[in-house]
């Protein structure tokens, strides 16, 4: 008997999943805020049409049962339409963590806490800006706020995660549009808009290590880099859910250089910057090459 061929197999597209349960600012008929299930998969620089999902949840079934269910129906979909089961399931909100984890247990799928949900937070502010405003029983007058985001006190980077020698760094944005052809070992590419110009100066940080750099990009990834910024006289860089890192200490004259290229990149690029590494400053190839990005917080 003869093996099916591959040809008969579909080729699955795979991808990451980013995830947001929550209230939004609509009051329903029954009186009850509207609970909203939001899923999309994260984008890349290839520019392909996202998979994304969406379900309303009934204000009395907020729990991991509904979600756990509303979890398959989307798994179910996804493959429909050709996408294969997310390797992880990135949720930010800090309240919904064990709610979301709970019900993606049930279905198998890794939940990571992170902010690198870059795709998903797109998505939010264009329907609050686009599509919530139109629908009936918007709030348009004012509503309490979120809790606000605790902000932790920076830590010392991980020795895992650091190199023998750093630098901070500017490349033009069109380079980055070129990422997808580098030869990158540990990777976590965002899209660009084509709208920007390509010569605005993205800021980032190069990390160096001749005898670790693959096991210190393995160690960076995953603590999920967010973005860079400067405190007094100190590079952070805030990762994962709410970890806030100390890169290193720098000189006045240093602190604010980077610093006005951050607030550059976040006036003329969406907030674009990035961390590489690599064996050596001259090495053609990278051991990680992550692209982050300034958000507002919600």
């Amino acid at each position: 008997m003869s093996l099916p061929s591959q040809e008969n197999f579909p080729i699955l597209q795979q991808s990451d999943w980013e995830l947001d349960f929550y209230s939004r600012p609509i009051i329903e008929s029954d009186g009850k805020k509207r609970w909203e299930l939001l899923i999309t998969s994260s984008e890349n620089l290839k520019g392909e049409k996202p998979f994304r999902w969406e379900k309303k949840c009934p204000a009395g079934q907020v729990n991991s049962i509904w979600l756990a269910e509303a979890l398959q129906e989307a798994l179910n979909d996804a493959q429909e339409k050709g996408w294969g089961t997310p390797l992880r399931l990135r949720c930010w909100r800090t309240s919904m963590k064990t709610m979301i984890s709970k019900a993606a247990l049930k279905v198998g799928i890794e939940v990571i806490a992170s902010r690198r949900t870059f795709s998903l937070l797109d998505w939010l502010a264009q329907r609050e800006k686009d599509l919530y405003p139109n629908e009936d029983g918007y709030i348009t007058g004012p509503i309490a706020p979120p809790p606000a985001r605790i902000v932790n006190q920076p830590e010392p980077l991980p020795e895992a995660v650091r190199g023998d020698a750093w630098s901070f760094a500017l490349l033009p944005l069109g380079m980055l549009l070129e990422a997808n052809e580098w030869p990158i070992e540990f990777s976590g590419l965002i899209p660009i808009k084509e709208t920007y110009d390509l010569s605005i100066q993205i800021p980032g940080l190069r990390l160096f290590s001749k005898s670790r750099a693959l096991a210190l990009s393995g160690w960076l990834g995953g603590l999920e880099p967010v973005k860079l910024l400067v405190e007094g006289n100190q590079l952070l860089l805030e990762a994962g859910q709410d970890d806030r890192w100390l890169v290193t200490d720098m000189t006045k004259e240093a602190s604010k250089e980077a610093e006005q290229a951050l607030i550059n990149s976040r006036e003329k690029a969406g907030g674009i910057q990035f961390i590489s590494v690599q064996t050596t400053p001259e090495e053609e190839k990278f051991a990680g090459f992550w692209m982050l990005r300034e958000m507002n917080d919600y």
